[in-house]
């Protein structure tokens, strides 16, 4: 639950963990050349009955950066916290990361010549306050109508087993698609940077200001 390793005030900036186990969103963080940890938050990411996917992704993305605030040490200096889920859908059912090969096949089976909506939730929470920001970034993707080989061929070139809709858009993936609609084009990779670098700046975090 804590930090990977401390990610200490510098130069007035406060310290800035990633909640989350994700390779894909510690990678787009990095993008932004400034100084984080990361923590795995512990947390039930079923999905309640009845809620909709837009507040399932919320939901979640609220609660990773709740519980690993919660978990720093009393008196921490000022920290900002940042949970993100992305849940995907289409005729109205809720889409995970598919985990093995076979259910990967099933669900770019299911969703060929489809249109697929993401919900990447982003939440920014401030220690200092206990205040959290929080949207919603949703994708449109519609996936082409191509053949069972041709999709077990990609799976087997790239294994997106983790990814919810099984495909990396940033890969190989973008093979399988006939069009992306957002308004954040990190958003489908799992962290969206337009939205975050808004928080970050309104939260007074310096994002461009020069680094020593």
């Amino acid at each position: 639950m804590l930090p990977d390793s401390p990610s200490a005030q510098t130069q007035g900036r406060p310290a800035l963990i990633l909640a989350s186990s994700s390779r894909y969103r510690r990678e787009l963080l990095e993008r932004l050349r400034i100084p984080f940890s990361t923590a795995v938050p512990a947390i039930d990411e079923t999905p309640r009955a009845g809620e909709t996917p837009e507040a399932t992704a919320l939901r979640l993305a609220g609660e990773k950066a709740r519980a690993v605030a919660a978990a720093l040490p009393a008196g921490a200096a000022r920290t900002l916290v940042i949970g993100s889920d992305q849940v995907a859908t289409f005729d109205g059912r809720q889409i995970g990361k598919p985990g093995t090969h076979e259910r990967a096949l099933e669900q770019l089976q299911s969703m060929r010549g489809r249109e697929v909506l993401f919900h990447s939730a982003l939440s920014l929470l401030d220690t200092s306050t206990g205040q959290t920001d929080s949207v919603d970034v949703v994708t449109k993707v519609r996936f082409r109508d191509l053949p069972d080989a041709a999709l077990d061929a990609y799976l087997r070139a790239e294994e997106p087993y983790d990814c919810a809709g099984s495909a990396k858009s940033e890969g190989l993936g973008i093979a399988l698609l006939e069009a992306i609609e957002s308004d954040d084009p990190t958003a489908l990779i799992g962290l969206p940077l337009i939205a975050l670098t808004r928080m970050l700046l309104a939260a007074g975090y310096p994002l461009l200001e020069a680094q020593s």
